[in-house]
């Protein structure tokens, strides 16, 4: 979870970075809220991020207030359901969970400081895990594997390690996370490309080091996932901010003392 607080009455405008995770981003602000656009849809307010949401862009005015909320696409499932309906897709919270939306907004908004924020999203999560059935422990084998080995591993390996066809694999991972098992792989490996690119590593050492044939196949990923050239991706915004809101040492439960800028503490569910 990161927490972001905007306080000068500025325009925000940013081009939201693919991500493998599915986002929830919950709007506490009192007026007009922020605006979600990708393929010609809009939302305003709370929203559901899917994965691979493609040419996403975030637009508003004012003082605001945002928590948000990468989740594990295993625990997502379980929370959300329909990953599938979900992916490539932006939805309102309010379509997602109904009126429980609105409650948990009310909650949050009501809080005195983010780390009661943080607890209180912990708590909402929490509860809901048990919603929908968990996906297959293949499946979610099948994810850490991919994670653990940044995008680089065979569809047929894994298969095999689980005890699954191909076919069987293929069609209850997209089934269950909305997403292939090769596309998974493909989107974990640019996740990791991208954030050394926003170390201000050369993108030809990047292409090395993530597993791509070479610098033009590291391009073709990132225009693809990203619609940005790796020189662009480099300097995007949505990733500067990764080290800050979510810092790979950063302790469970953790947060920042001071929230001018993003606050992030470290919740593990599930």
């Amino acid at each position: 979870m990161a927490g972001f607080r905007h306080h000068a009455p500025a325009s925000v405008d940013i081009s939201m970075v693919a991500y493998p995770s599915v986002t929830l981003l919950v709007d506490l602000g009192e007026g007009a809220g922020v605006v979600y656009e990708t393929h010609g849809r809009h939302e305003r307010g709370s929203v559901l991020v899917g994965l691979l949401p493609g040419d996403l862009r975030a637009t508003g005015w004012g003082v605001g207030e945002l928590l948000q909320i990468r989740l594990d696409p295993v625990a997502a499932a379980t929370l959300f359901g329909a990953s599938t309906e979900l992916s490539g897709t932006v939805a309102a919270l309010e379509d997602v969970w109904g009126r429980d939306a609105g409650r948990a907004e009310d909650r949050l908004r009501a809080a005195t400081s983010w780390d009661e924020r943080f607890t209180i999203a912990a708590d909402i999560l929490s509860r809901r895990l048990g919603a929908h059935p968990p996906v297959d422990p293949q499946v979610a084998h099948v994810w850490r594997r991919t994670l653990t080995s940044r995008g680089r591993v065979r569809v047929d390996g894994l298969a095999d390690e689980v005890g699954w066809s191909r076919k069987r694999l293929w069609s209850r991972f997209r089934s269950q996370l909305g997403i292939t098992p090769k596309r998974a792989a493909r989107l974990v490996r640019f996740d990791h490309a991208a954030h050394l690119l926003a170390a201000g590593h050369a993108a030809a050492r990047v292409a090395s080091e993530s597993g791509y044939v070479d610098q033009s196949h590291l391009h073709r990923e990132v225009t693809t996932f990203a619609g940005l050239t790796p020189t662009a991706l480099a300097v995007a915004p949505w990733l500067a901010v990764d080290d800050v809101a979510w810092p790979a040492s950063s302790p469970v439960g953790a947060s920042t003392p001071s929230c001018d800028g993003p606050c992030a503490p470290s919740f593990r569910l599930g």
